[in-house]
C-alpha cells in the first residue's frame, strides 16, 4: 500500500469526546479527522472503538520471559524479548518502557543475570527492526545493592534511556512496611521466624550502608543528562519531601494516600498500578489504585506485571467510577507520554503519530483486535 489509510465507521476516542468518526493516516501521522483521504486503504471498524496506542512507563513483564519459572532461565534473551514484545503489542501498547532492574533486593535473585542479556537483546531487535512496539529503557535502580552504581554507569549512555527511577525494597519501609506482607510475598523461601528476622536485619544494614549515597550519585548523573526521574513506593511525607527536594517529577506507586496527596500538591505526577485497580487492591496491602483514582489523585496507570491490565483498567475506571472515557484513556496514553516528554503521541489528533488500536468490548472486557504503530499494522 501507499501508506495512506482511512479508518471508517469508528467510535473514535478523541481528547475531549467519543465521536462516530473517520480518521485518516498518511506518512506515519494522523492526517485528518472526518476529512478526505484519496487513494487510501479503507479499514471499516464496524462500530469498534478507535483509541490511541497505549503508553507504558513501567513494566517488568520481560523478566517473566527471561525467567519463566523460578530459577529457570530462558536460553535466548532475544527470543524472550520477542515473546514479551508480542504480548505488549497484543495488549494495545505501542510505546513501552522496559523497566530493567539495576541491582537486586534479593542477593540470590537472577536479575543480575538477566540485565546485560536483556539490554543487548533489545538493542539487537531494534537494529533488525523486528519489534512490534517501540521499546524505550527505564532503569530501575535498587539503591541498597552494593553494585548499583557500577551497573548504572554501564548503561546510563544507552541511547534509548528515557526514565530513571530510584527504589529501595528494604523490608520495614515503603512497599514492605508490613513485615507479614514481606514474608507472604517470599513464602516460597520458607523462612522461620528466626531466619526472617535475620534476613530483615541484613537487608536493613545494607540499606543504611548504601542507599543514601547511591541515591545522590544516580540522581546527580541523571539530572546532568536530562533524564526524567521517578521515585518508587513513597509512603510518608518525608519520602515526598525528599523527592521534591531532589527534583523528582514522578511518584511511582505511592503506598499511602498521604504520599499521593502530598506528591500532587507539590507538582509531582502520580502513576499507579493497573493490576491493583483490576484486582480491587494491592498485593502488598498498600493503598488501592481505586481509592486514589476516586479521590482524583492518579494521573496515569502502569500495567506493571500484567500488560493486558492497562486497557482493562481504563475501561474499568469509565464503567465502574464514571470517569469519562477520553479522560480514562488519557491515563494510559497521552498523560504517561507527556510525563516523559513524548509530545508526539498518545492522542487522536491531527499531526500526532499514527499509533492506534482497534478495540471491541466482550461484555466488560476490552479486546484489542488490531494495532498500528506509525501507520504500520503490528497486530
Amino acid at each position: 500500500m501507499n501508506g495512506k489509510i482511512i479508518f471508517t465507521n469508528c467510535r473514535a476516542v478523541l481528547p475531549d469526546q467519543v465521536a462516530d468518526s473517520s480518521v485518516s493516516v498518511s506518512d506515519r501521522i494522523i492526517h485528518a479527522i472526518d476529512g478526505p483521504a484519496e487513494n487510501a486503504e479503507v479499514v471499516d471498524f464496524a462500530g469498534d472503538y478507535l483509541l490511541p496506542g497505549l503508553v507504558e512507563l513501567h513494566t517488568d513483564n520481560l523478566e517473566k520471559h527471561l525467567e519463566p519459572r523460578p530459577g529457570v532461565m530462558w536460553p535466548s534473551s532475544l527470543a524472550a524479548v520477542l515473546a514479551h514484545d508480542g504480548q505488549i503489542a497484543a495488549a494495545g501498547i505501542t510505546t513501552v518502557f522496559d523497566a530493567i532492574c539495576l541491582g537486586d533486593f534479593d542477593s540470590k535473585g537472577n536479575r543480575g543475570a538477566m540485565l546485560e542479556g536483556s539490554v543487548l537483546a533489545l538493542r539487537e531487535a531494534r537494529k533488525a527492526d523486528i519489534l512490534r512496539a517501540e521499546h524505550l529503557l527505564h532503569l530501575r535502580c535498587e539503591l541498597a545493592d552494593a553494585s548499583v552504581i557500577d551497573l548504572f554507569n554501564r548503561f546510563v549512555d544507552e541511547p534509548e534511556l528515557r526514565l530513571v527511577s530510584v527504589m529501595d525494597h528494604t523490608p520495614g519501609q515503603r512497599q514492605w512496611t508490613d513485615i507479614d506482607k514481606f514474608r507472604q510475598y517470599h513464602r516460597n523461601k520458607g523462612w522461620s521466624d528466626t531466619e526472617l528476622k535475620a534476613e530483615v536485619t541484613k537487608r536493613q544494614l545494607r540499606m543504611q550502608e548504601h542507599s543514601g549515597r547511591h541515591r545522590q550519585a544516580i540522581l546527580e548523573r541523571s539530572r546532568e543528562i536530562g533524564i526524567p526521574l521517578a521515585s518508587h513506593d513513597d509512603t510518608t511525607a518525608e519520602h515526598i519531601s525528599e523527592a521534591v527536594a531532589d527534583g523528582i517529577g514522578i511518584a511511582e506507586f505511592p503506598t499511602s494516600r498521604e504520599a499521593a496527596d502530598l506528591a500532587r500538591r507539590n507538582g509531582m505526577t502520580v502513576i499507579m498500578g493497573a493490576p491493583n485497580l483490576v484486582r480491587g487492591g494491592s498485593h502488598s496491602g498498600n493503598i488501592s489504585t481505586e481509592e486514589l483514582s476516586i479521590a482524583g489523585l492518579v494521573d496515569a496507570l502502569s500495567s506493571d506485571y500484567v500488560p493486558s491490565s492497562l486497557l482493562y483498567a481504563a475501561f474499568t475506571l469509565h464503567r465502574r467510577h464514571g470517569i469519562e472515557l477520553p479522560g480514562a484513556i488519557a491515563m494510559v496514553s497521552r498523560t504517561p507520554a507527556h510525563m516523559v516528554g513524548l509530545e508526539d503521541r498518545g492522542e487522536i489528533a491531527v499531526g500526532r503519530r499514527a499509533d492506534l488500536i482497534r478495540v471491541r468490548l466482550a461484555g466488560d472486557v476490552p479486546v484489542v483486535r488490531a494495532a498500528w504503530r506509525q501507520g504500520q499494522r503490528i497486530v
